[in-house]
């Protein structure tokens, strides 16, 4: 593992620990909480995209 996957790789686990605490810590029926996780995916999957096609144009 480079320097770089490792500081990616905690990035994405601190992300990761910030939304599921935001999420543990409204105390949410399970059904409001998967709605919220599924969610959550998608913004990060979104970022994601548009940062990736960002690198490969230019």
């Amino acid at each position: 593992m480079s320097g770089d996957t490792g500081v990616q790789l905690i990035w994405f686990v601190g992300a990761f620990a910030l939304v599921i605490s935001s999420l543990v810590a409204r105390r949410l029926p399970m059904t409001d909480w998967v709605k919220m996780a599924l969610a959550w995916v998608a913004i990060f999957a979104l970022v994601f995209l548009v940062i990736r096609t960002w690198q490969l144009v230019t």
